[in-house]
């Protein structure tokens, strides 16, 4: 009882642990032991993100806004950490020695749900916010009068002199917004999920301290989680249904790693 009265006394703040650089490495294999202790619920959830991107990207064509995918796309890595609570769920019950049901990880939402939710909120705002950016980018190199077919949409941009201009600083925005949401996210929501008494801008910043903290080991996790999920969205998604699960469990490995109980 007095040890556990003396932890609860050390400020959240002070509890980020220091990691090696290669850390990763080590959360990434914990994390495809999670996947494989759990391959029907954790395919379930990259399976249905994959169906979640078709969706989104018919309703695109359907409303002929063809460019807004690449943006959207890249919105996905700003999502993606919500979206993985079912699987930060898994992984805690599975350390716990609990079995699991899909239907049980779907209620890990509910362990801190008004502060899950208030994540949830801040992350759907930033992806808006990232859509708007990147159309108003789109107008402003290449005009509002820009407007070929679907069909000659991809050769019409390679033959404008704005190409090159437009992904420059659209690169750049997007590097600077999903820098900061990977330091927002990159421990808080299974730091919410495991620790229902914790509120989400505790969370944030017990994670935002992790990432500078830990910058080297944070800045190789947060390449490694770009490759993945870049290689996994180009066969039409597909890559998701490996790639969405081994990430989200490898990402409550590193928040137990990182943060101290």
């Amino acid at each position: 009882m007095e040890a556990e009265s003396t932890e609860a006394a050390i400020p959240l703040t002070r509890r980020v642990r220091h990691v090696a650089t290669d850390r990763p490495w080590t959360w990434l294999t914990a994390g495809w032991r999670d996947m494989m202790a759990n391959k029907p619920i954790s395919l379930a959830y990259g399976a249905a993100l994959v169906l979640l991107g078709w969706v989104l990207t018919l309703l695109m064509f359907e409303f002929e806004t063809p460019w807004a995918i690449l943006p959207a796309s890249a919105g996905f890595f700003i999502m993606a950490p919500i979206l993985a609570t079912g699987l930060y769920e898994v992984s805690r019950r599975r350390a716990a020695g609990e079995g699991v049901t899909l239907a049980e990880a779907a209620q890990g939402f509910r362990r801190n749900g008004v502060q899950i939710a208030m994540m949830g909120v801040l992350l759907l705002v930033i992806h808006l916010f990232w859509i708007r950016i990147a159309g108003l980018l789109f107008a402003l190199f290449f005009g509002i009068n820009f407007a070929p077919s679907l069909a000659q949409l991809p050769l019409a941009m390679l033959q404008s002199d704005q190409l090159l201009p437009f992904l420059i600083v659209g690169t750049g925005f997007g590097f600077v917004l999903a820098a900061a949401t990977f330091a927002i996210c990159a421990v808080s929501i299974p730091m919410l999920l495991d620790r229902p008494e914790v509120t989400f801008l505790e969370a944030v910043t017990v994670s935002i301290q992790a990432v500078m903290e830990n910058w080297k080991a944070m800045a190789l996790w947060a390449g490694l989680i770009v490759v993945f999920t870049g290689l996994a969205l180009i066969p039409f998604y597909l890559g998701l249904i490996i790639a969405m699960p081994l990430i989200g469990h490898a990402t409550w490995h590193a928040y137990k790693d990182l943060v101290l109980r």
